[in-house]
């Protein structure tokens, strides 16, 4: 891995530089002091989005979803369990289809939720349907050289 990867942040695009081995250390971004590895789901909007998933040197785990979906409202807090667990060598966030439906369109979603790993500008794998989080980390695990984490309690 090289000294130093790109991270969007998920609040005002910025795109920082953090050190690999601060990357454990909350780093927050440079320009609003946002957390960019602590583990949360990040809101992405549609800027935030298309930066990310091309420049992020961090694999980068988004769930498309909309707030009428049922199984998009159960499987979030799993998702947020799955975001604790993968941190801060993977990030999750979370893209609202009803607000951005040319994003939607334009990933090819065909039902909700879904989840779609990016790395490095490129989408690595897709995952259907409301999951527990320990499938979610499985998932991550399973397309990604992470470093081990602890089990999903």
């Amino acid at each position: 891995m090289t000294d130093s990867v790109k991270l969007t942040c998920a609040a005002c695009g910025q795109t920082n530089r953090v050190p690999v081995a601060r990357l454990a250390a909350a780093p927050k971004c440079g320009v609003c002091g946002s957390a960019l590895t602590d583990g949360r789901v990040a809101d992405l909007d549609a800027a935030a989005h298309d930066k990310a998933t091309r420049n992020d040197d961090l694999p980068l785990l988004v769930d498309y979803w909309a707030p009428w979906c049922g199984p998009c409202r159960a499987m979030a807090p799993e998702f947020a369990k799955a975001a604790k667990t993968l941190a801060p060598h993977v990030r999750l966030a979370k893209l609202n289809t009803e607000d951005h439906p040319a994003i939607s369109t334009r990933a090819g979603i065909r039902g909700i939720p879904a989840l779609i790993l990016y790395h490095r500008g490129r989408e690595v794998a897709r995952l259907a349907g409301a999951r527990p989080a320990s499938d979610i980390v499985a998932f991550v695990r399973s397309h990604t050289a992470t470093p081990s984490h602890p089990p999903v309690s």
